[in-house]
């Protein structure tokens, strides 16, 4: 996941030196009085977030696959722990109850 978000920052930073470049030298228009700044890194947001979009599918899908692997073994330790929860208060109560009837 690391990865991902590094690789996210570093098509966000290319996008705002590009639109920096492009406001700068009058392609794009700039920004009325000091909102300039905003400007620059409001334009560079909307443009990285759909080549982040396509470019980064695969990292995506690798980040996500790791997620579902730790989610499904953090599942089955819970489901080990209720098991062995479950055989030791059985045994407890067989143990009990032996001891009851005697």
């Amino acid at each position: 996941m690391l990865r991902y978000t590094l690789m996210r920052l570093g098509i966000f930073a290319g996008c705002l030196v590009v639109v920096w470049g492009a406001v700068y030298s009058g392609i794009f228009p700039r920004g009325f009085g000091d909102s300039n700044f905003l400007w620059v890194l409001l334009l560079s947001l909307v443009l990285s977030a759909p080549i982040s979009w396509v470019v980064l599918r695969r990292e995506r899908e690798r980040a996500s696959v790791k997620i579902v692997n730790r989610v499904d073994r953090m599942k089955a330790n819970l489901e080990a722990n209720r098991s062995q929860e479950d055989v030791a208060d059985d045994t407890a109560r067989t143990q009990g109850e032996a001891a009851a009837s005697n």
